[in-house]
């Protein structure tokens, strides 16, 4: 789709001292079984966000199209849940740029509107301290 060789760069799970980082072409499914996923989150997913979608829905997918109205739109946010996206970037010669945008920012923008931006969600960024906070 978008010229990339080897998707499994974009499958991982990765921490430093106060987020969780997670690869959005990472299915559900790949998460629950991963075992470098934090618990809690694994927990969360089951509980919360798999009730109402299949578990080979990747991060990827699931992000683009989730709007405010959407349940999990409201347990990502209570995660302090980031998004890392590449946005193309048009001018004299096109190319990505790379964004962060929280989940009110990320559900402001459309799914039309996500696409004419050119926008690719490549990063799932999770707060450790708002997964602590997170009960179950």
């Amino acid at each position: 789709m978008y010229n990339i060789v080897n998707e499994d760069d974009f499958k991982y799970t990765m921490q430093d001292v106060s987020r969780y980082y997670l690869g959005c072409r990472l299915s559900y499914a790949e998460i629950l079984s991963e075992e470098m996923a934090p618990f809690k989150f694994k927990t969360i997913v089951e509980r919360y966000i798999l009730k109402d979608i299949d578990s080979s829905t990747t991060l990827e997918s699931h992000l683009y199209h989730l709007t405010e109205e959407d349940f999990e739109w409201r347990v990502y946010k209570q995660l302090k849940a980031k998004v890392r996206v590449s946005q193309l970037k048009k001018g004299s010669a096109d190319h990505y740029q790379e964004k962060v945008y929280t989940m009110n920012q990320l559900a402001a923008f459309s799914a039309k509107e996500k696409e004419e931006a050119g926008m690719i969600i490549r990063e799932l960024v999770i707060s450790k301290l708002a997964l602590l906070a997170f009960s179950i």
